[in-house]
């Protein structure tokens, strides 16, 4: 079943949004990307006479009540969102009350269903190498199926737009999702679009490809590395991950961040590009600081020879290039990661540059696709989130797609 094909009139659909939105210390969103996105989805089923309950997690609070991850904080801009008055269940597992008494067009926001470790369904306060992990494992995955049969007995409809969060077997994600049939559970419209793009990535791809992989340790990408090098014809590999690099060849890289564990394994990927015939591109230069600060002393220097003391906060000048020549000459992109502090002002002309080629590189026909929490908050930063392809709503999810991984998310609804 699609969304398109369903009406909703006089059902009651319980969505799975993807509402973990930054919040500043007043409790006040800083990005409502993840929230934009799921309008589409959740003005059709109201427009149709639908009633709507919406369920979703914020953050990490490990089967805890914390106030400072309570969805009751933007109950409001949802509202502002949707164009009408939102209802809060204060406790996602008690909320048939509420949900009962909901009228078409009407909505209820659930409270952050990860204060319930059954969401998540993995045992709290237990070692995995304590004896007793797999009986405590075995009755949680009972506990998470009695959740999500709960969350299910709301509605009528099981919506799943949640792309974010697709990588995960959790209950509201996958699980839930058994307890309808297959007329009563389909995919939002900002999934169905997710879904495609990654498509677009791995089945129709235009050459040269080009993908862009950012962030702090090279440990957490190396499974998405390894299997781009099989699909890319241009892989950048920058940010944090500069630095292992670079030490990894001999370099001096002072107090960057570095994985010194991980050399050889740098060597490694460099070794398999050339084998793959990848082209490998790394940044040359970078912009030094003295201290982790907007506002501390820089420099440029070679990323082989960061004096101690300082630390590559930045993409330089010749990499910037460098990066920019290579983007701009692709037909397909996928850019994952900024290439420094672009939080600080002083250390985004990385990231801008990579943003900027990709901008003209979109305008001159190739197919980008942006994705990973801090990617998106990148381009909307630069204000160019209308000017690429497709801006994925999800990191981990995206990722996982694209190394060719199932979705559990995804599967539980058409069953690939």
């Amino acid at each position: 079943m699609t969304i398109d094909n369903f009406n909703f009139d006089g059902k009651k659909a319980i969505v799975r949004v993807d509402f973990n939105v930054p919040l500043d210390e007043n409790g006040h969103i800083t990005d409502d990307t993840r929230i934009r996105g799921a309008l589409p989805t959740l003005k059709k089923i109201l427009k149709d006479g639908g009633s709507l309950i919406i369920m979703s997690h914020m953050g990490k609070p490990k089967g805890k009540v914390n106030p400072k991850m309570s969805l009751a904080q933007i109950k409001d801009a949802v509202a502002k969102a949707l164009g009408t008055e939102v209802e809060f269940a204060a406790d996602a597992a008690d909320a048939t009350a509420a949900a009962e008494a909901l009228k078409p067009g009407q909505v209820l926001l659930l409270e952050n269903l990860r204060f319930h470790p059954e969401e998540e369904g993995k045992p709290v306060g237990i070692d995995k190498e304590d004896p007793a992990y797999d009986a405590a494992k075995k009755e949680m995955k009972e506990r998470q199926k009695e959740f999500a049969k709960k969350l299910a007995s709301y509605a009528d409809v099981y919506v799943n737009d949640a792309f974010g969060t697709a990588h995960r077997r959790h209950a509201s994600t996958a699980v839930v999702a058994d307890y309808f049939d297959d007329d009563h559970k389909m995919l939002g419209y900002l999934m169905e679009k997710e879904v495609k793009a990654v498509d677009n990535i791995l089945s129709d791809i235009k050459r040269p490809f080009t993908a862009i992989m950012g962030g702090s340790k090279v440990s957490t990408k190396i499974g998405i590395i390894e299997n781009l090098m099989d699909k890319v014809d241009n892989l950048i590999l920058c940010g944090g991950m500069t630095y292992t690099f670079a030490k990894a060849k001999g370099g001096n890289v002072g107090n960057s961040i570095c994985e010194n564990d991980k050399l050889d394994l740098a060597l490694d990927i460099i070794r398999k590009a050339q084998e793959k015939g990848v082209n490998l591109v790394l940044g040359t230069d970078c912009v030094a600081a003295d201290a982790f600060s907007n506002d501390a002393n820089t420099m440029v220097c070679s990323v082989m020879e960061i004096p101690d003391g300082w630390e590559g906060l930045d993409a330089g000048p010749e990499t910037r290039k460098l990066f920019a020549d290579t983007i701009k000459g692709s037909k397909t992109i996928l850019w994952n990661g900024p290439a420094g502090v672009f939080e600080f002002d002083n250390f985004t002309a990385g990231s801008r540059a990579i943003a900027d080629a990709v901008v003209e590189a979109t305008k001159e026909g190739a197919f980008s696709l942006v994705g990973g929490g801090d990617s998106v908050a990148c381009v909307n930063k630069f204000g160019v989130a209308d000017e690429v392809s497709y801006v994925s709503t999800g990191g981990g999810a995206l990722l996982e797609a694209i190394e060719g991984k199932v979705l559990p998310g995804v599967a539980a609804i058409n069953g690939k």
